[in-house]
């Protein structure tokens, strides 16, 4: 079982477009071991994103089991985004 972290395809582009929109971004993929990708700070409150690639089939964009069970087990809120629109979403950007 993979424990590195793996970004997806959409992860700069989020994180772009996050911090355009005046957020705090730190990738925080590469820590693995299903911890999510971004830590975004934004009006105050702080964020976990995990970022799947919305364009890819809905088989490849399922948590993995190191995912499943980090998010599982974390007493803090993870919201799982899909593409940038979901992320500002999430965030309170739109």
């Amino acid at each position: 079982m993979r424990t590195r972290g793996r970004i997806d395809n959409n992860h700069e582009e989020i994180r772009s477009a996050l911090r355009q929109g005046g957020a705090t971004v730190q990738s925080i993929a590469g820590i693995g071991f299903g911890c999510p990708d971004l830590l975004v700070g934004f009006r105050g409150k702080n964020l976990l994103l995990e970022c799947k690639d919305g364009t890819l089939k809905p088989s490849q964009q399922r948590l993995t089991e190191l995912e499943r069970r980090w998010h599982a087990t974390w007493r803090g809120q993870v919201i799982t985004v899909y593409g940038v629109e979901d992320a500002l979403r999430a965030v309170g950007m739109l």
